[in-house]
């Protein structure tokens, strides 16, 4: 980044140092680089005063013959602000000459007049760093500093800013300091209603943000923001808004399901190793990991739209259509304190931590209100998501099980088609009700036989064979076995314990025995 100017060395013109500060600052979207930089290389002139009479004045007097400002000039703004602060603008506007400078020969009344310029209204606004920007407000920014720089972060406005805030803003501190008062600029769009017209009440198509708030929340008005594009114009109707209530409901409803599904559970004393988990609970683990790295790079560049579209896609695809629907199984019908449940709710109590912390910058009620049931405390004091940092997941990284298992979505996305034409044909009803045979090539075949007996687990089927075949094929019939009533699996052993003569021997075992043991690897 550009230096304060050095005395030894031939100063750069503003315009010059302006560029290369430009060239040093980040700017999300990319493009208002381009834009800002057009403005600064073709502008024709600049100054900090408009040629007006009222506004905010600049309280200076110039000698009538050299136009030298007078030699007691930062006394005199010291009693203009004073004045202005007992009596508003109003009360230096009234003042002549004489009134400030008095009679006194030293002060020369006589020779100097009062300029009657107000700052221009970007210079106003652009200083602003100097004063934000300094604990210290007797040094310049970033002198005493230990970080460096009087630079903020992140200066945000509209892209109508490239020639105002953001400009004056520049202009000035590389007058003062040879370098932009900021690290990066974030320029978003402006509203407009569903078809992108400009809001207007005469339109009849304005939305009022409290009454959007009062109606569906804050929440809800907070997620269609960040679901939003903001490099470009951001619509907004009553039909956006309820699609936006609708993927709040999605998100909200997979919540609902995680905290729901690990009550019961205390890390502490029921956690499973990462080696000794189930490969499905390894699987989103290495799932999660791999969407906290996508969260985090968007993130890193102010892109939160991506992350909504991305999260939705997680809770209804990899979670709600997957994951959780083969889980249920196992979280409901398994003995409370098995290991195929613990391994279960382990990766669920792990998920949820971690997709709380992805969730709160835009969903920022729901996720304190859910980690207010998840970890209300820590170490005997009051918690907030808003003070967690993310999670290391590294160890969950697993490629060759993403890839293994993106296999075994596919093959088990051809089985529910199969199992879907003999539901719409009335042959089933649940997808229980089916037994399945799958033709796999042998690299397939080794695959989902590494599942073991899972597979009809995977498949949520009562049965599911394999056999040889060159192209994958599935191959559905109805099961002719009796219904578990607990664990709805069809089965030829329903019955085969006399005193429960109404459930599998894998229910009575997890009522009542050992458990079923189920395949960990």
């Amino acid at each position: 980044r550009a230096g304060v100017f050095a005395t030894e060395a031939p100063a750069a013109t503003l315009r010059q140092t302006a560029l290369d500060a430009i060239d040093a600052t980040r700017f999300y979207p990319e493009n208002g680089k381009v834009r800002l930089r057009d403005m600064i290389a073709n502008r024709p002139d600049w100054c900090i005063s408009r040629q007006r009479n009222w506004g905010v004045p600049l309280p200076f007097f110039l000698h009538k013959d050299s136009g030298e400002l007078h030699p007691d000039t930062m006394a005199l703004i010291d009693r203009a602000a004073a004045i202005v602060e007992k009596g508003g603008v109003e009360a230096w506007s009234a003042l002549t000459v004489q009134d400030v400078l008095g009679d006194d020969p030293k002060a020369d009344a006589a020779n100097y007049t009062k300029s009657n310029d107000i700052l221009d209204v970007w210079f106003d606004s652009g200083s602003s760093f100097f004063h934000v920007l300094n604990a210290d407000a007797g040094s310049a920014p970033g002198v005493t500093s230990t970080d460096g720089g009087p630079e903020a972060d992140l200066y945000l406005e509209g892209h109508d800013q490239h020639r105002g805030w953001f400009h004056s803003s520049l202009l000035i501190a590389c007058a003062m300091f040879g370098r932009a008062p900021y690290r990066g600029l974030l320029t978003h769009g402006f509203t407009v209603d569903g078809n992108g017209r400009k809001m207007s009440k005469s339109l009849g198509n304005f939305i009022s943000l409290q009454d959007s708030t009062a109606k569906l929340g804050a929440e809800i008005v907070r997620l269609w923001c960040a679901a939003t594009d903001y490099s470009g114009d951001l619509s907004i109707d009553a039909k956006i808004l309820a699609r936006v209530v609708d993927s709040y409901r999605r998100i909200r409803n997979t919540l609902r399901f995680l905290l729901a599904n690990t009550s019961d559970f205390n890390a502490q004393t029921d956690a499973v190793a990462l080696g000794d988990m189930l490969e499905i609970d390894r699987w989103a683990l290495a799932r999660a990991a791999q969407f906290q790295t996508e969260v985090l790079a968007h993130y890193e560049v102010y892109e939160f739209h991506p992350v909504v579209a991305k999260l939705q896609v997680f809770c209804s695809e990899d979670l709600g259509s997957f994951y959780l629907d083969i889980l249920k199984d196992r979280l409901y019908t398994s003995a409370p304190g098995s290991l195929a449940r613990r391994s279960a709710q382990t990766a669920l109590w792990h998920v949820t931590h971690a997709m709380l912390r992805w969730m709160a910058p835009f969903l920022s009620f729901t996720a304190e209100e859910a980690w207010q049931v998840l970890a209300p405390v820590a170490d005997g004091k009051s918690s907030s998501i808003f003070i967690e940092t993310y999670s290391d997941v590294s160890a969950w990284g697993d490629a060759a099980l993403l890839a293994k298992w993106a296999r075994v979505r596919e093959i088990r996305d051809t089985v529910n088609k199969e199992i879907e034409a003999l539901r719409s044909a009335g042959q089933v009803g649940s997808s229980l009700q089916a037994l399945v045979q799958i033709g796999v090539n042998p690299a397939d075949h080794a695959l989902l036989e590494s599942l073991g007996d899972d597979l009809k687990f995977v498949t949520i089927t009562s049965g599911a064979t394999l056999v040889a075949r060159e192209a994958l094929t599935a191959t559905v019939t109805p099961s002719t076995a009796l219904k578990c009533e607990r664990c709805w699996h069809y089965r030829d052993d329903v019955g085969a314990d006399a005193v429960h003569p109404t459930i599998c021997t894998r229910c009575t075992s997890n009522l009542f025995g050992a458990g079923e043991t189920r395949t960990v690897a």
